[in-house]
């Protein structure tokens, strides 16, 4: 099918470049056997158009950073962003932010789609696919992240922005579908994203009535356009997915919108082109058939049985309009930040580092250093304090709680960190309001955009989030998560508020750093090890309740934190007979009972292990030395479930622990009821011993 741009039209060029990006969808989907062609059928026209005409992206650097960002919330139309990939010749970019100069997904990637090792995977994944900008699928997620995305755009124009140094313009653009419409986490983030007036936000909504049940009327009835207004966004209708001059005028509404969110809705039929499904589930939710993908290419006028066709003169329309805008939109963003870079040295400084995720000089100095005090505080209180020097220290440290700022000590209250609000976006406190699902898909996308992002809840409400910080940890971007109330600690707001498997369900995510501070220096050091993360989410996690603040001249130095897992006390010649493991505010009461024994003259360790993850990644050299095999009593203590424990107790070990829920009752009374007192450790530690 040669072609030329002399022999066709400009309009028959774009009718050949959408069907080029359908029948790449199909064939890829028709290969696999696996996937969904009837979204990337329907939405090439749309994509199309907003790529071409509108999308500020230069295809050779997809990681400039005033680059407009694409969102596909309905990661099942993968194929649709792996086909516009491909076509407009988007370049690789590997880990250490380098461009590589070769594609970043090739025919051949297209062919081996959802295949073992492809990068091409069923659901877009931001760190394994350049032009990918965030990790989708779990329906929700990607519009959550945008709302991020925009956030993250308006308060890095005021941070770096400056009278004729516009660095920082750049929109969002998200496609979603009814699923992303019915989930929690899109009403919240369209919720917020409304509250926030933020102009640079455009959702285009595939509104095709079909989900994969069947036709979306079995369960979705709702007027989404006068939900989104009551939200406070713009709202504008393209009736026909197919109509490029439409969708030309709905992105140009957006673009002319500069006071509110902008929703798009476009009608469209789910795998248009084939007179046979167009009004079908199946084309959504599995490949179409051998027969059926030949009717359909024939129904767009194309060799049926030509498979992967990218047409002559497909890329060279790609490169012509996208193409050449993006690479002269870089171009001159390039050239105004080296003649920023003269004016404003300090901040081009603090951009270039935070685009690279590396810290500025000194992001450590002036941490608090606590002294031993037998009453202590609160490791949310020391965090407070830790938090709010880093965060002068590293300016690119913005978050916010989920309406718990004062609970969660988590407010910025130095001079000039503001708050992040409508119309006035240079603050650093944002309020995400009672939204924890939007807050975790925000600081996400927050994070994508290379700021240095944190939310807070309390510990229970981690469950609110878990699919966030799951995407997180997928993506490998580190996000800070911070979480208070952390145990029965919270008392009589009983077992609706008090976590008790939420510790063991974290730490079974790979790649989470879960991080549980024993005192307040324990809390500084665990700030160190979670700034300094590049590729980890972190979960920090924080007592109401105040702790001891423990005598480092007594006792080891706070420093082992950042292996994880440390010696805090210990038997005379570090030769234990029974070893005690604590984590958090059960750390003091393992001190306590290591204090008992050894006057009655047992042999005791205590361990600090404010990180299973961190400890994993030490040798095996220093594991053994902390916990010697051959030392088999051991016991561990937590307010929280025994789950997990078993790898470092062993068959012989006890844990002190939460085999059920907690109770509305003070603190005093709780561990008295469920065993958290030092002589509760004192007998486990004997009948360990007996075990031996």
């Amino acid at each position: 099918m040669a072609v030329s741009e002399q022999t066709l039209t400009s309009k028959q060029l774009d009718t050949l470049s959408i069907n080029t990006i359908r029948t790449l969808s199909i064939d890829a989907v028709q290969q696999a056997n696996s996937g969904h062609p009837g979204a990337p059928m329907a939405l090439a026209p749309v994509t199309y158009c907003l790529w071409q005409q509108f999308l500020r992206f230069d295809p050779e650097d997809p990681i400039w950073p005033n680059r407009d960002r694409f969102v596909l919330s309905n990661g099942h139309a993968s194929m649709l962003l792996y086909a516009m990939l491909h076509l407009t010749g988007v370049r690789a970019v590997n880990p250490k932010y380098e461009r590589l100069g070769e594609f970043a997904v090739t025919l051949e990637d297209i062919k081996r789609f959802r295949q073992i090792g492809s990068n091409t995977p069923g659901h877009p994944e931001y760190h394994l696919t350049s032009g990918v900008e965030t990790t989708t699928g779990p329906l929700g997620q990607g519009i959550g992240n945008s709302v991020g995305m925009a956030i993250a755009s308006k308060w890095m124009a005021e941070k770096f922005n400056r009278p004729g140094f516009e660095l920082f313009t750049y929109n969002v653009y998200a496609v979603c579908g009814d699923g992303d419409m019915m989930e929690g986490v899109g009403s919240e983030a369209a919720s917020l994203a409304g509250h926030l007036k933020l102009p640079n936000l455009c959702w285009i909504y595939d509104n095709n009535q079909v989900t994969l049940d069947g036709p979306a009327e079995w369960s979705f009835s709702e007027d989404v356009a006068a939900r989104f207004k009551a939200y406070g966004w713009n709202v504008t209708h393209v009736a026909d997915a197919n109509d490029l001059d439409a969708l030309a005028q709905g992105y140009n509404n957006f673009l002319q919108t500069n006071d509110r969110p902008t929703l798009m809705v476009v009608d469209s039929h789910i795998g248009y082109g084939s007179p046979h499904k167009q009004d079908s589930s199946a084309a959504h939710g599995e490949p179409l058939g051998e027969e059926e993908v030949r009717l359909v290419k024939k129904n767009y006028g194309w060799p049926e049985d030509a498979k992967f066709l990218v047409p002559d003169g497909v890329r060279e329309r790609f490169r012509e309009g996208m193409g050449r805008r993006g690479h002269t939109l870089r171009e001159d963003w390039m050239k105004l930040f080296a003649e920023y870079e003269k004016k404003y040295p300090e901040l081009a400084d603090q951009l270039y580092r935070m685009q690279h995720r590396d810290l500025p000089d000194g992001w450590d100095k002036n941490l608090p250093t606590f002294h031993a005090d037998p009453k202590g505080m609160g490791t949310r209180e020391s965090s407070g304090k830790v938090l709010n020097m880093l965060a002068q220290n590293v300016p690119w440290l913005v978050g916010g709680s989920a309406d718990l700022a004062t609970s969660n000590k988590t407010t910025l209250k130095f001079d000039g960190a503001g708050d992040f609000q409508a119309g006035r976006y240079a603050g650093r406190n944002l309020h995400f309001g009672v939204r924890e699902h939007a807050m975790g898909a925000a600081v996400n996308g927050m994070a994508l955009s290379k700021l240095r992002a944190f939310s807070a809840t309390f510990f229970n409400f981690s469950d609110y989030m878990k699919p966030a910080i799951r995407l997180a940890a997928i993506m490998e971007i580190p996000v800070i998560f911070i979480y208070t109330h952390d145990s029965i600690g919270v008392g009589e707001d009983g077992p609706t508020h008090q976590p008790i498997e939420q510790l063991a369900t974290l730490r079974a995510v790979p790649g989470l750093m879960l991080m549980r501070p024993a005192d307040a220096n324990e809390v500084v050091e665990a700030w160190k090890v979670i700034m300094q993360l590049r590729h980890e989410p972190a979960a920090l996690v924080l007592t109401r309740q105040a702790v001891p603040t423990l005598d480092r001249t007594k006792y080891a130095s706070a420093s082992g934190v950042a292996k994880g897992a440390y010696i805090l006390a210990d038997a005379p010649g570090g030769k234990p007979e029974v070893i005690l493991i604590g984590t958090g505010s059960e750390v003091s009461l393992c001190v306590a009972a290591y204090e008992q024994l050894t006057a009655e003259g047992v042999k005791t360790r205590v361990v600090s292990m404010p990180s299973f993850d961190l400890f994993e990644h030490q040798c095996d050299d220093y594991k053994e030395e902390v916990l010697p095999p051959e030392v088999t009593a051991r016991v561990a203590v937590e307010q929280a479930s025994t789950f997990g424990w078993e790898r470092y107790v062993g068959l012989n070990g006890q844990v002190v622990g939460m085999r059920s829920f907690g109770a509305s009752a003070p603190l005093k009374d709780l561990q008295k009821k469920f065993g958290f007192t030092p002589d509760k450790v004192v007998a486990a530690a004997r009948e360990a011993m007996a075990r031996k």
